[in-house]
């Protein structure tokens, strides 16, 4: 059966055909590193993950690039709060970001490119589209892409360009002819660093968060390239500009577009805005990293996750029928169960579940079929039959990066985790109270002990959040 995917911009599952035989380029939006990754973030990636795996089990070369947004107007702010220069913050929660990836168990991107590293290829593709008449200087170090000069814009996501919605700052913005436009390069505002700003021929700035994306994408995948991903909020305004101001600069772009739906809380996205955003460490102190994976991976991309505390059970549950069945197979069969899975057939009702956008409820449907008779075969000792049904299950379950083999260090029950956090929530709760009481050179003091100790507290709205350095 050919793989086939939903495509955001086509509105239907069609068929998957890439440029050159054999071959994918895959870019996915990665990580605005503002603040520490929440399990919404994960989401995302994971999702991807899956679809980087089932490529290559199906005989492809994949280039997977996801990218790291490290310059931004929420980073100048949050590192300012912080009392920290913009980089360093940047790199901070950069790193929180690849811990999370890594923990869950997300193969490594081919590459993954900073936005700073990147300048001269926006500044290309900006000069590009003024040469072009699809971008103006609006004043010095302002550059924004003219909409209303490319017919297509709003194609992507199926509006019309009078009927997409128009934010506050759009309209607060002077600067535009029209405002719609987006901003492809921001001169300077009072206060921030001098080292956010870059010189270009238009005066000096920042990139905005569109022209960054179509910039490393091209540098890495060309062109034009086969998929393009990110959450489903990313589609407007975000996709839609870097589709929009790509095309116009004479680039073909991505051919296929995929979006992973949200995780939510009572219906509501999953986000730190509304300080609904469960980091990935607090989960981590309540359920192993595979558990988490498992919680997120089960559920089709497509598909709004909705979080409770039934999540975290259910997948702790299904799990525990994994990791026992290994278990018990490794102690009957010894080292044969640990034996490479890459070359095993799949069943054909499992490559039929994924080559069907990725149906993965459909694939684990499968899956707990063969640990059903593993479990049979294991039992009656048919010792060859329990062999090659493990091997299976273990095979299926590595293309949701969940192979038990890989995942024995992290069985046990987080209670070191669980102890760090109740220990440094006593902490916030004095600095808290010292706050309360105006008492700042006690709160002073207890952050400063805590980031001695390699822990970074972030105040917010919401109260203080911690991760570790």
């Amino acid at each position: 059966m050919t793989l086939r995917l939903y495509d955001t911009a086509t509105r239907d599952i069609r068929d998957f055909t890439p440029r050159q035989a054999g071959c994918v380029g895959v870019y996915v939006c990665g990580a605005t590193v503002q603040s520490a990754p929440h399990i919404g973030h994960m989401r995302s990636a994971v999702a991807f993950d899956v679809l980087v795996r089932w490529l290559r089990r199906s005989n492809y070369n994949v280039t997977y690039i996801r990218n790291v947004t490290d310059i931004d107007d929420k980073i100048l702010a949050k590192s300012a709060d912080a009392a920290m220069p913009w980089w360093a913050w940047a790199a901070h929660n950069e790193r929180l970001f690849t811990h999370a990836y890594d923990v869950l168990g997300n193969l490594p991107p081919t590459y993954e490119p900073r936005a700073t590293g990147h300048m001269m290829d926006m500044i290309d593709l900006m000069t590009t589209l003024i040469e072009r008449g699809h971008a103006y200087v609006a004043s010095e170090g302002n550059v924004y892409f003219d909409t209303r000069s490319w017919p297509d814009y709003g194609v992507l996501t199926n509006q019309h360009i009078d009927e997409t919605v128009l934010s506050a700052q759009d309209l607060a913005d002077s600067n535009k002819r029209d405002p719609r436009d987006f901003a492809l390069w921001k001169a300077p505002k009072p206060g921030e660093p001098d080292t956010a700003s870059w010189n270009t021929p238009y005066g000096s700035g920042r990139p905005g968060w569109h022209l960054e994306c179509s910039a490393m994408a091209r540098r890495y995948l060309g062109d034009e390239f086969d998929i393009h991903g990110g959450g489903l909020d990313l589609r407007f305004p975000h996709h839609e500009n870097e589709q929009a101001q790509s095309r116009a600069a004479g680039h073909g772009f991505a051919n296929h577009w995929m979006h992973s739906a949200w995780v939510t809380q009572s219906g509501a996205k999953m986000s730190k805005s509304l300080g609904n955003g469960l980091l990935v460490t607090e989960v981590l102190t309540t359920a192993p990293a595979a558990v988490l994976r498992f919680a997120l991976a089960s559920v089709h991309y497509r598909s709004m996750l909705e979080w409770t505390d039934q999540s975290v059970t259910d997948a702790h549950a299904a799990w525990d029928k994994f990791t026992g069945l290994y278990t018990r197979a490794v102690e009957l069969l010894g080292e044969a169960v640990t034996g490479d899975i890459h070359n095993i057939e799949l069943p054909a009702p499992f490559t039929t579940a994924l080559n069907d956008d990725l149906n993965v409820a459909q694939g684990l449907a499968v899956i707990y079929e063969h640990v059903k008779a593993a479990n049979t075969a294991l039992a009656e000792r048919d010792t060859d039959h329990a062999l090659n049904e493990v091997l299976v299950v273990r095979a299926m379950l590595d293309i949701l990066g969940l192979d038990p083999a890989n995942w024995q260090q992290d069985c046990g029950d987080a209670r070191e985790t669980t102890a760090l956090a109740a220990l440094v929530q006593g902490q916030l709760d004095q600095r808290a109270q010292a706050r309360a009481d105006k008492n700042w050179a006690t709160s002073d003091a207890i952050r400063d002990a805590l980031a001695a100790a390699g822990i970074i507290v972030e105040d917010s709205p919401h109260g203080a959040r911690w991760s570790l350095n």
